[in-house]
């Protein structure tokens, strides 16, 4: 009995999965890959394409079979962003010869193209790709902790080196500013200490970006500390063309923080959104709208306005020390903020559009 059980298992096996032809089956696979895959024959004829390509040109699959480059770059459904970056394809596959491809799309995620043809293709030309956008934030995480790494061993090497001097200066001057002022020249000696001022206060962001001091925890309401913020700025605002609204709550969030130093990073991100507002020019009614709102463990504050925006390049680098697009920036203060965020537990992130305005977002732990 356990023999004939033996000789006829692999044949019910064997019907309740029947076989997969190879091709099929291969075709399957490819079907369902998270790249998207198409296949050229070396007339230039789509011979397939996977349902994640057709996802990524936004195109139905039905409608590209059998077309060829031109035909598919006529469609009237595809957009005009993609067909300059499938012709820029091209160009660099045909005429240079190039294999690996990377671009941005425009919804600002990274794509690896590879292209594979040549003898072991028969003539053939597969195109895949990748999504690479988790990859390319890693590494661009890993970038900007080594620079922070290098900035600090810079800073720790030369700050003794600078502030020493520039304090003997400030001292000299101090004692001769009587001698000045007899002279008739005080100005230049008000003129020489707020500029040594301000070479200090350049070397204490510098430090800062590479490690600021520890945390000094304060339980207190959100809405007291932007209201305090609201009052220092407000005025500035006015004279750069534009209005604070801060939102407020029925109920208060506390938040145990360093108040000093998420002080410094509220007013860095006010100011950097009154100096958008004031470059969209002398005619446009600047906003400042400030809110607070409870996300599970997080408080959240949001500064949003509606100054002239960032492209994705300036805000892919936007808290890269030494970066910045204003003539007299030191690209420090939005690097020092990012860190002193991270320190107490939070994180900030930041959205943008050109011409529309900006909107950041705080989270920092709740009580």
């Amino acid at each position: 009995m356990i023999s004939e059980f033996q000789e006829t298992l692999p044949h019910q096996v064997e019907a309740l999965h029947p076989t997969m032809p190879p091709k099929n089956k291969y075709a399957n696979v490819l079907e369902h890959l998270d790249s998207g895959i198409m296949l050229f024959d070396s007339e230039g004829t789509l011979t397939f394409i996977n349902v994640q390509m057709a996802k990524l040109l936004e195109l139905p699959r039905k409608s590209l079979a059998g077309c060829n480059l031109i035909q598919i770059l006529l469609h009237p459904e595809l957009g005009r962003f993609k067909k300059k970056k499938i012709m820029r394809i091209y160009r660099e596959t045909i005429f240079h010869r190039k294999r690996y491809h990377e671009l941005i799309d425009e919804y600002g995620r990274h794509w690896l193209i590879t292209v594979t043809y040549g003898d072991q293709m028969h003539g053939d030309f597969l195109f895949s790709v990748k999504d690479v956008s988790d990859y390319k934030q890693i590494e661009q995480t890993a970038y900007q902790n080594d620079k922070l790494a290098m900035l600090g061993r810079i800073s720790a090497s030369i700050a003794h080196e600078i502030r020493n001097p520039l304090t003997a200066i400030r001292g000299f001057i101090q004692l001769l500013r009587p001698h000045l002022l007899q002279l008739g020249k005080d100005e230049y000696a008000r003129i020489i200490l707020t500029e040594i001022d301000r070479a200090n206060d350049i070397i204490y962001e510098f430090l800062n970006s590479s490690k600021p001091s520890a945390p000094q925890m304060t339980v207190i309401p959100v809405s007291s500390l932007l209201k305090e913020v609201v009052l220092l700025t407000e005025s500035e605002a006015l004279m750069k063309g534009c209005q604070i609204h801060m939102e407020e709550r029925a109920v208060p969030i506390a938040v145990s923080i360093d108040v000093k130093q998420i002080k410094q990073v509220i007013l860095n991100i006010i100011k950097n959104a009154m100096d958008a507002i004031e470059g969209v020019g002398v005619d446009h009614s600047g906003e400042i709208q400030i809110g607070t709102q409870a996300a599970g463990r997080y408080v959240q504050i949001s500064i949003t306005d509606n100054g002239q925006g960032m492209d994705h390049n300036t805000l892919s680098r936007l808290f890269d020390p030494f970066f910045t697009t204003k003539e007299s920036g030191t690209g420090l203060g939005l690097s020092v903020s990012y860190r002193i965020i991270k320190n107490h537990g939070g994180f900030i992130s930041v959205n943008s559009v050109k011409g529309k305005g900006t909107s950041f977002m705080i989270s920092l732990p709740q009580v």
